[in-house]
């Protein structure tokens, strides 16, 4: 949507974004979700526990196997949060080859978790080498060379952006040929009825209640629920990944739990 300022002939349309339920002028999202994962990101995995009921666990075992990497796989993770994705990725490829030599780029736009992610990492009994860390924005990732990368995954970090599409373009344009692109969201549609019910209920009723209560955080868990009903549904977000260049398979997603949350691929050729 456009905002436009009638106060006089001079003055340019401001475009606007949602910030959860909320409009909000498109340059101070950026800033506004930042302050929410400064807010949760020493509680990170608590809150992914709370807004999934601990499945979040589960979802990205499957995600990881799914992408099934080869011994050297170089993947870029963005949207890394506190490293999960970085951290599977790397303990898949020493638990299924005997000497591999994976390596990961985890990529956050926020320093305080990308501070957690580089903790995790770092207790790891692997090589240093195999990983590395990079603040940037998802939407923008100016300082990664084109066709440099054989996977890039982002888990619970897209529907957080201001330009879905600039996310997609940019995913695109740094895989190599042949490259996959794997995104695992919450979704806004379930399958069931009576599960979209149940979610809906325990999302606005009990999840900002716990954020309070354990975080002293009602409005970050309040977002983050809002966040989920205002992304694109499977089959909308579908469109946007083959809009990017993408080739997908099928219908271009899989819906995991009842349609609670939902993996998008596609690959460059």
């Amino acid at each position: 949507r456009i905002i436009r300022n009638d106060k006089g002939d001079n003055h340019t349309a401001e475009p606007v974004t949602h910030f959860g339920f909320r409009e909000v002028p498109e340059k101070e999202k950026e800033n506004l979700v930042g302050q929410v994962f400064a807010n949760v990101a020493s509680k990170y995995d608590l809150m992914n526990d709370l807004m999934s009921l601990g499945v979040h666990r589960l979802w990205k075992n499957y995600f990881i196997n799914s992408l099934a990497p080869g011994p050297d796989t170089k993947l870029i993770d963005v949207a890394g949060g506190s490293g999960d994705i970085a951290i599977s990725f790397l303990k898949y490829c020493h638990k299924t080859y005997a000497s591999p030599s994976p390596h990961v780029t985890v990529v956050d736009i926020n320093q305080s978790m990308l501070s957690v992610a580089s903790s995790r990492l770092e207790s790891l009994p692997y090589p240093k080498a195999e990983y590395d860390l990079l603040l940037s924005n998802a939407e923008s990732l100016s300082s990664v060379p084109s066709d440099s990368f054989d996977a890039y995954t982002i888990a619970f970090g897209i529907r957080n952006c201001t330009h879905i599409s600039r996310v997609l373009s940019e995913a695109y344009r740094v895989l190599k040929p042949g490259g996959r692109f794997m995104c695992l969201e919450f979704a806004p549609k379930q399958s069931l009825a009576i599960i979209e019910k149940l979610y809906d209920i325990y999302s606005f009723d009990v999840i900002p209640v716990i954020g309070q209560v354990i975080a002293q955080d009602r409005d970050s868990y309040q977002y983050l629920v809002e966040s989920i009903r205002r992304f694109p549904q499977q089959e909308q977000l579908a469109e946007m990944v083959k809009k990017a260049g993408f080739v997908v398979m099928g219908k271009g997603w899989t819906d995991l739990s009842f349609g609670v949350s939902a993996i998008h691929e596609g690959f460059k050729i």
